[in-house]
Protein backbone atom coordinates (compact mmCIF):
# COMPACT_ATOMS: atom_id res chain seq x y z
CA UNK A 1 0.00 0.00 0.00
CA UNK A 2 0.86 3.48 -0.23
CA UNK A 3 2.46 5.47 2.47
CA UNK A 4 1.70 8.92 0.59
CA UNK A 5 -1.48 11.08 0.65
CA UNK A 6 -0.78 11.91 -3.38
CA UNK A 7 -0.09 8.63 -3.98
CA UNK A 8 -3.04 6.68 -2.22
CA UNK A 9 -5.00 9.45 -4.32
CA UNK A 10 -3.23 7.98 -7.63
CA UNK A 11 -4.54 4.53 -6.83
CA UNK A 12 -8.09 5.67 -5.75
CA UNK A 13 -8.53 7.44 -9.37
CA UNK A 14 -6.34 4.56 -11.70
CA UNK A 15 -9.27 2.28 -10.29
CA UNK A 16 -11.89 4.92 -10.79
CA UNK A 17 -10.71 5.89 -14.93
CA UNK A 18 -10.26 1.89 -15.20
CA UNK A 19 -13.98 1.13 -14.46
CA UNK A 20 -14.48 4.17 -16.68
CA UNK A 21 -12.43 2.61 -19.93
CA UNK A 22 -13.67 -0.64 -19.60
CA UNK A 23 -17.06 0.81 -19.60
CA UNK A 24 -15.93 2.60 -22.51
CA UNK A 25 -14.22 -0.39 -24.80
CA UNK A 26 -17.62 -2.83 -24.04
CA UNK A 27 -19.40 0.12 -25.55
CA UNK A 28 -16.88 0.00 -28.61
CA UNK A 29 -17.23 -3.36 -28.63
CA UNK A 30 -20.92 -3.71 -29.03
CA UNK A 31 -21.41 -1.31 -31.35
CA UNK A 32 -18.90 -3.47 -33.65
CA UNK A 33 -20.88 -6.39 -32.63
CA UNK A 34 -24.09 -5.29 -33.80
CA UNK A 35 -21.88 -4.58 -37.40
CA UNK A 36 -20.54 -8.27 -37.13
CA UNK A 37 -24.22 -9.58 -36.34
CA UNK A 38 -25.80 -7.27 -39.49
CA UNK A 39 -23.47 -8.74 -41.85
CA UNK A 40 -23.57 -12.39 -40.67
CA UNK A 41 -27.51 -12.30 -41.23
CA UNK A 42 -26.35 -11.22 -44.98
CA UNK A 43 -28.63 -7.27 -44.69
CA UNK A 44 -26.53 -4.76 -46.16
CA UNK A 45 -28.59 -1.93 -45.22
CA UNK A 46 -28.75 -2.92 -41.75
CA UNK A 47 -24.65 -3.33 -41.86
CA UNK A 48 -23.77 -0.13 -43.73
CA UNK A 49 -26.15 2.10 -40.82
CA UNK A 50 -24.86 -0.19 -38.03
CA UNK A 51 -21.29 0.59 -39.66
CA UNK A 52 -21.89 4.63 -39.96
CA UNK A 53 -23.20 4.74 -36.13
CA UNK A 54 -19.99 2.62 -34.82
CA UNK A 55 -17.52 4.52 -36.71
CA UNK A 56 -17.51 7.86 -34.38
CA UNK A 57 -18.23 5.13 -31.19
CA UNK A 58 -14.44 3.74 -32.14
CA UNK A 59 -12.86 7.01 -33.22
CA UNK A 60 -14.33 8.43 -29.87
CA UNK A 61 -11.98 6.06 -28.11
CA UNK A 62 -9.34 7.14 -29.99
CA UNK A 63 -9.82 10.83 -28.90
CA UNK A 64 -10.51 9.42 -25.18
CA UNK A 65 -7.37 7.03 -25.13
CA UNK A 66 -8.57 3.73 -24.51
CA UNK A 67 -7.55 2.26 -28.24
CA UNK A 68 -4.83 3.36 -30.13
CA UNK A 69 -5.67 5.03 -33.64
CA UNK A 70 -3.68 2.52 -36.06
CA UNK A 71 -6.35 -0.26 -34.14
CA UNK A 72 -9.47 1.55 -34.83
CA UNK A 73 -8.34 2.93 -38.51
CA UNK A 74 -7.75 -0.94 -39.12
CA UNK A 75 -10.78 -2.31 -37.71
CA UNK A 76 -12.80 0.06 -39.31
CA UNK A 77 -11.42 -0.60 -42.92
CA UNK A 78 -11.75 -4.31 -42.15
CA UNK A 79 -15.75 -4.03 -41.31
CA UNK A 80 -16.41 -0.73 -44.44
CA UNK A 81 -14.49 -3.88 -46.94
CA UNK A 82 -16.91 -6.41 -45.54
CA UNK A 83 -19.81 -4.09 -45.46
CA UNK A 84 -18.85 -3.37 -49.43
CA UNK A 85 -18.59 -6.75 -50.07
CA UNK A 86 -21.92 -7.68 -49.19
CA UNK A 87 -23.54 -5.04 -51.28
CA UNK A 88 -21.97 -5.85 -53.94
Amino acid sequence: MANHKSAKKRIIRNANRALINGARISRIRTFVKKVEVAIASGDATAAREALRVAQPELQRGVSRGVLHKNTVSRKISRLAARVKALAA
